[in-house]
């Protein structure tokens, strides 16, 4: 059986990277690549063989380097000059030297970017448990929104699909947009597996898919 294997970087690298712990970037590279190739004989225990890897296919999107406001800081943060921008840059060149992976990059939207509460905090400082003047650094998140990832995996695997390249999709990801392309792959024929990287599925992705399934004890489900 042949396999692809898609990953929705920016959901991995939330959900996977606390468990697994922040390493270097070539060791998280690593990692990343030896966990989807588990899933080439995860399925296969108890026939003791491996499918075939078509390809790696990783999503995602270049770091930030532009300068934005934090509220509670009242100044510009220079995105280009911390460690995640460092880190990322090398992780993206790190996949580069892969072996059968290819990078799918979209891009940031510009008037996405910005530091919120986060939600827990919000809802403490509306509650009245909380106070301005108490406010730390670490109350806020950076949120940024993603443009063309989405789409980008869609389209690859409509085409993988129609082309009959593969018997096997496995998709790295959470997100229930997926449903159509994962509906259009079983109807062309191929075996539509999940790994939602251990977090719970809504059951109109879950009705669309041939199997759920991860490969590190560390992503047991805790939610």
């Amino acid at each position: 059986m042949k396999t692809a294997i898609l990953i929705d970087g920016g959901y991995y690298r939330k959900v996977a990277l606390p468990k697994f712990g922040f390493k270097s970037s070539k060791e998280s590279a690593d990692e990343l690549y030896k966990y989807c190739t588990r899933h080439l004989t995860e399925g296969n225990k108890k026939n003791k063989f491996r499918n075939d890897l078509y390809r790696i296919f990783y999503y995602d999107c270049p770091p930030i380097e532009k300068n934005v406001y934090h509220p509670l800081l009242k100044k510009d943060i220079a995105l280009g000059k911390t460690e995640h921008f460092n880190w990322m840059n090398e992780f993206i060149k790190e996949l580069q030297k892969k072996r059968k992976l290819a990078l799918r990059l979209g891009t940031i939207s510009d008037i996405s970017l910005g530091y919120s509460l986060k939600p827990k905090v919000l809802k403490k400082l509306l509650s009245g448990d909380l106070t301005v003047s108490n406010l730390g650094e670490n109350d806020f998140q950076f949120s940024a929104l993603q443009k063309g990832v989405d789409m980008k995996i869609g389209v690859d695997i409509a085409s993988i699909s129609y082309k009959k390249q593969v018997d096997q999709i496995v998709l790295i990801a959470g997100d229930s947009d997926f449903v159509p392309a994962a509906k259009l792959a079983r109807r062309e024929g191929v075996d539509f597996i999940l790994d939602s990287l251990g977090r719970p599925v809504k059951n109109n992705l879950f009705e669309h898919i041939d199997g759920l399934r991860f490969c590190d004890n560390r992503l047991k489900n805790d939610y």
